[in-house]
């Protein structure tokens, strides 16, 4: 039974023989093993092509940016899977990953679409920015959707790692069209809002990674790249020094059954 599209029967990322391995055009051993670092390498694999200096000064700054932010949800549920079956180191990475989502984690590949949506509105429309931005805004309150990139509960005045990731796009000339029209929404949100909201990392990233050529469809993968490195670091630390156990019991303290009672 067919299902989908088999017109293409072809992949441009790898290949081997008996004595060599290609990626992406470059032989592994030769060309990429010991010479490119992990990062260029990954945008290799993502993109086809090296980056250029300026596109890997800014892959390791949001990788840096987004790794780790504390007992967030995806480290713990990861904690807790590894608690419950130390086996699995894997299967609590993926624990930690399967909840990269809309909401959290995920959220820059939302903010990213949005951003390249209102931009390609721009664009075709010969409207202004503003006029784009607020009006994106408007759709979004209409239907009571969080406006992507913006609010953060603990940094209310300014997420610290957006401000920098912006301050250095500033000063590498790189602003282009995908943070303008960040700063647009940011602009326009205390006439369509009633209030201002801080740009978080989750606005700065897709932004900046847009405006130096990185792919809107794999934005989602700089957030599971980053985090798959933290997981590893809180599994290492959940082995030698285990707390999640403890999570599980905060989490069973904090919540009270108000079912119905037996008879």
């Amino acid at each position: 039974m067919r299902i989908g599209k088999q017109d293409a029967p072809f992949t441009s990322i790898c290949t081997s023989d008996a004595d060599s391995i290609t990626v992406r055009g470059k032989d592994l051993c030769g060309d990429i093993i010991g010479k490119m670092d992990f990062t260029s390498y990954f945008w290799l694999l993502v993109t086809g092509s090296e980056p250029t200096d300026v596109q890997k000064f800014f892959a390791n700054a949001v990788l840096a940016a987004i790794a780790e932010h504390g007992l967030v949800p995806s480290v713990v549920a990861a904690r807790m899977t590894y608690a419950a079956a130390p086996e699995a180191f894997h299967g609590a990475v993926a624990a930690g990953l399967l909840g990269c989502g809309s909401v959290v984690l995920g959220s820059a590949e939302v903010a990213g679409r949005f951003y390249a949506d209102l931009v390609d509105q721009v664009e075709n429309s010969g409207r202004s920015a503003a006029d784009i931005a607020a009006e994106g805004v408007r759709t979004l309150r209409a239907t009571k959707q969080a406006i992507p990139g913006f609010g953060h509960p603990q940094h209310s005045a300014g997420d610290p790692r957006a401000l920098l990731l912006l301050d250095m796009a500033q000063q590498h000339g790189i602003v282009g069209k995908h943070i303008g029209m960040l700063y647009a929404l940011r602009d326009c949100l205390p006439e369509t809002i009633g209030r201002p909201l801080p740009i978080n990392v989750n606005g700065a990233i897709p932004a900046v990674m847009l405006d130096v050529g990185f792919p809107v469809g794999a934005l989602k993968g700089i957030s599971l790249l980053a985090r798959t490195a933290s997981l590893i670091g809180h599994l290492q630390e959940e082995r030698d020094r285990p707390i999640g156990f403890i999570l599980s019991g905060a989490a069973a303290a904090a919540i009270e059954y108000d079912g119905e009672t037996a008879a």
